[in-house]
């Protein structure tokens, strides 16, 4: 059976559906890199840090998908600089399977002001639980970065690519 599921009402619909014992998921995100920096996201409640983005929508883009996440997560506009990597994400979460698609850019913030951030950013949706932290490329080993595949290409500068990640 394939179910796809509405977030509220009068909105496009997000492409993650669920099928047999699989949760599909299509999702894009965004590389902000400064000062040798990566804004990676959060969940205070979580162990771990994922890079800033979403699921896409049912008729949207990928590129669209992360200029419209980082205005609703951060109020920021963004520029996406260029493509940096399809990810094909296979692990569990919540003792469900995951079969994700993972479309990466690499993109900078708009206004200039923006660029020049290095404090812990907090989403604006009312998501106190998210915070935005710039985490060190150098010492990227030391932070439960997911999918974890990032790390290596964070640290050998191995984009574009495309990765089979499988944790399954």
């Amino acid at each position: 059976m394939v179910k796809c599921k509405k977030v509220k009402e009068g909105k496009n619909m997000n492409l993650s559906i669920d099928i047999e014992d699989y949760k599909l998921n299509i999702r894009a995100g965004g590389l902000i890199i400064h000062n040798n920096k990566i804004l990676a996201h959060k969940n205070i409640n979580k162990d771990h840090y994922c890079i800033p983005g979403g699921r896409i929508e049912l008729g949207e883009n990928s590129e669209t998908t992360i200029k419209r996440e980082i205005q609703e997560e951060l109020g920021k506009d963004i520029d996406i600089l260029k493509y940096s990597s399809t990810i094909e994400n296979f692990f569990y979460m919540n003792e469900k399977k995951y079969h994700e698609l993972y479309f990466l850019y690499r993109v900078e913030f708009k206004n200039e002001e923006d660029k020049k951030i290095e404090y812990t950013m907090h989403n604006i949706e009312g998501k106190d639980y998210l915070q935005y932290e710039w985490l060190d490329i150098d010492k990227i080993d030391e932070y439960n970065i997911l999918p974890e595949c990032l790390k290596d290409m964070l640290k050998k500068d191995n984009m574009p690519t495309h990765v089979i990640n499988e944790e399954i």
